[in-house]
Order: C-alpha cells, then sequence, then structure tokens
C-alpha cells in the first residue's frame, strides 16, 4: 500500500512493479496535467478515439467527485501508480486541501474489473449534467448509470420536446431513463421507458424523482421489446421514438441482425410527422447502415441528420464513431412498410 502525503491523503493499492511505458502514457500524462476543474459529469481523455497515440486503450471521466480511470486493456501496476501521482499532482492544484476520489475499471472481452484507487465514493452518488441529476453507481460494474458519450443526444431530445410540447415519447433500450428525464424536463407529455432489466429502469424512477418530474408522466416496463409489441403499440402512436440498443448483447440484441427487427414496426409506432432517433454504439458498423436498413424496412422516413458527438469524444475516423440519427415520418399518412416504395437518404449533417 502506498501511501502519499497529504493535502492529497491517497490510497493506492499498487505494489512496485516495473517501470512504466512513460512515453506511450505521454499523451494522458499531458491531458491530466492540463485537467480544468470540472463541474458537469463529462469525459476528459478519450484514447478510444484513437487520436492519442499509445493511449488508445485509455479513458478518464469525471464524475463528482469521482475521477474514473478506465483501461480496455491490461494495465501494469507501475503505469496506474504514475498515474495516481499525476492525478494527485493536477488535484492538489485545482482543489487543494480536498480529497482525491479515483476509481479504476479495467474492461476486456467484455468484462470488467472495478476498485477504488483512492479516496471514497460517495453513497448516494448523484452527478448533474445539464442540469439534471443522475445516481450513479461506479463500483458495480462497466455500466455505471449515465452514458456521457449520448450528452449531445440528451440535449437533442430535450430541445426537440421542448420545439414540440405535448409530445408522447417512447425510450427502447432505456437503461437508467436518461432520455426519459431529458425528455420530460423539456416538455413531453408522458414517456413509455422498456428495458428488459428491472434494476435499471429502478433506478430510472429515480432519476425521475431526483429531478422532480411527475410520476404519472412516465411508465416503466421491464419486458423484452421483440415479446412486447402489443403493450407498446397500445401506448402509441408516439411523437418521439427513441432506440438505443446494446451492439452486441447475447440473449438481448445483436445489431447486426436485430436492429432491423426494430426499423420494420416503426411506422406502427410513428405518428404523421413524428420523430424517431436511432443509435448505435459500434466502430465496425458505419452510419450506413443505418441509413440502408431504414431504406430498406421503413422507406417513407426521411432522413434529417446526424447529431454531432461531444467534442470530448471525437475519433479520428467519424464513421467508427458513435451514430446519433434522425429520421422522419410524412405529415400526411401512416408509414408504408418495408414493401412500400424506397425513399432515398439525405447525406449525413
Amino acid at each position: 500500500m502506498l501511501f502519499l502525503p497529504p493535502p492529497w491523503r491517497v490510497l493506492l493499492f499498487l505494489p512496485p512493479a516495473r517501470a512504466p511505458d512513460l512515453n506511450a502514457l505521454q499523451p494522458l500524462f499531458d491531458a491530466i496535467a492540463a485537467l480544468p476543474l470540472p463541474g458537469d459529469a463529462q469525459r476528459l481523455f478519450h484514447g478510444r478515439g484513437q487520436r492519442h497515440p499509445g493511449c488508445e486503450a485509455w479513458t478518464l471521466d469525471w464524475f463528482a467527485p469521482v475521477w474514473l480511470l478506465t483501461s480496455h486493456a491490461p494495465a501494469d501496476e507501475a503505469s496506474l501508480q504514475q498515474l495516481g501521482r499525476a492525478l494527485a499532482a493536477r488535484w492538489a492544484q485545482l482543489a487543494p486541501g480536498q480529497l482525491l476520489n479515483v476509481v479504476f475499471q479495467q474492461r476486456q472481452a467484455g468484462r470488467s474489473a472495478t476498485r477504488l484507487l483512492a479516496g471514497a465514493v460517495p453513497d448516494p452518488h448523484i452527478v448533474q449534467e445539464d442540469g439534471a441529476r443522475y445516481a450513479m453507481h461506479l463500483l458495480r460494474g462497466q455500466n455505471h448509470g449515465l452514458f456521457l458519450d449520448m450528452a449531445a443526444g440528451r440535449r437533442w431530445v430535450r430541445a426537440h420536446c421542448a420545439a414540440h410540447p405535448g409530445l408522447r415519447v417512447l425510450n427502447l433500450f432505456a437503461y437508467t431513463c436518461a432520455f426519459s428525464v431529458a425528455a420530460l424536463q423539456g416538455g413531453a407529455a408522458h414517456v413509455v421507458n422498456l428495458d428488459m432489466a428491472a434494476g435499471a429502469l429502478a433506478t430510472g424512477q429515480h432519476n425521475q424523482g431526483l429531478n422532480a418530474l411527475d410520476g404519472s408522466r412516465a411508465r416503466f416496463l421491464a419486458h423484452d421489446l421483440f415479446n412486447s409489441w402489443g403493450k407498446v403499440t397500445r401506448s402509441g402512436p408516439y411523437g418521439l421514438v427513441i432506440a438505443d440498443p446494446p451492439s452486441y448483447q447475447k440473449g438481448s440484441f445483436v445489431a447486426t441482425k436485430d436492429y432491423a427487427r426494430l426499423v420494420r414496426r416503426l411506422p406502427e409506432l410513428l405518428a404523421p410527422g413524428g420523430h424517431a432517433l436511432l443509435c448505435l454504439n459500434a466502430p465496425e458498423l458505419p452510419p450506413a447502415f443505418l441509413i440502408d436498413l431504414v431504406d430498406t424496412q421503413a422507406p417513407g422516413l426521411q432522413f434529417v441528420g446526424r447529431i454531432a458527438n461531444p467534442p470530448a469524444f471525437a475519433d479520428a475516423d467519424e464513421q467508427r464513431a458513435l451514430k446519433a440519427m434522425v429520421w422522419r415520418a410524412p405529415l400526411d399518412a401512416r408509414l408504408p412498410g418495408p414493401a412500400g416504395l424506397a425513399a432515398g437518404s439525405a447525406p449525413l449533417g
């Protein structure tokens, strides 16, 4: 156990090991040395965007008052020790006398291992983004309660519902219902949240309470979407349908085979003039995957554009980055199904 002196009071459970490859980690060290004092939950370093050679496995996020350091590849203990020292030194400059809190998570092959490196994690742990409050659980696994890369999508949903007050919204693969919070804050009349994980939906209900939102304006369905079309359809039609599924989750959703099953049902879910926000976080699948899918399965939908990702998530190849894309239903009639005439797609915006 390594004890660093006050004011940091950092406890790093890192035994001595071989010297770290400081050259490979230099972009991350440089980012730490230049960290601002953050407020809202946000990403501060995105090595996954392939823009920092040598640090492609690393990310650094802020969930006040905790730093989350993540590696998507094996990390040697000496490197972690050096990164802990760098964070401690910068934190002493940013917040003199305040305790440094650091959680480290290693992800690999769909598994994750999480440990507290320094300080503590508050319980309950509530973070903010654009004035909304969300419950977090950083030590429970790789899904912490809020996906930071979808911040721009939540802003779009909030603004869209504000511009079209009174919408009925369907939030598929709702997880902890952050989209629902954004929609209701924007002025949606009602949101139906559907996810197989009852625990995630319970957190979503808690998030609604954290934001003082009327409980009668949301419904939470712990169901498998593909076995629940009747329930979902009866609550529609919807002015906005949001789908943010996992790209590959065995037994739940595999994008390459299941997204088509979802898209072909959009004609019966969308109200005339309604919008669909379709999301995909699969680097191997480009935006054209969704565009072609909608053209084939719901040809009456008109492509509106792609929501720009937050600058913190900039990618060397935007084809690989998170896809959050919007389509609109025609105003004059319900959409034709896949047997109808195909409509062309607008270029990406």
